[in-house]
């Protein structure tokens, strides 16, 4: 699925799924760099994030993986 992620101007991470209207914060990621892992929504929902360069710049949509919600 589409999603972008973002950064606000506290400095926290969300990510906006189009198809299903939904923002939500990112409250846990596996990795510090956040891409090629997991991560997991404040909703619950858990996405696998392609891998790309830890420097990739913000606002991007990537092609996510709902791995449970």
């Amino acid at each position: 699925m589409k999603i972008m992620i973002r950064k606000n101007a506290a400095g926290e991470l969300s990510a906006y799924v189009p198809k299903k209207d939904l923002e939500e914060p990112i409250s846990t990621m596996e990795k510090p760099e956040m891409w090629g892992g997991m991560i997991t929504l404040a909703n619950g929902w858990q996405l696998e994030l392609p891998a790309m360069a830890a420097d990739t710049r913000l606002p991007i949509t990537v092609d996510a993986r709902k791995v449970s919600d």
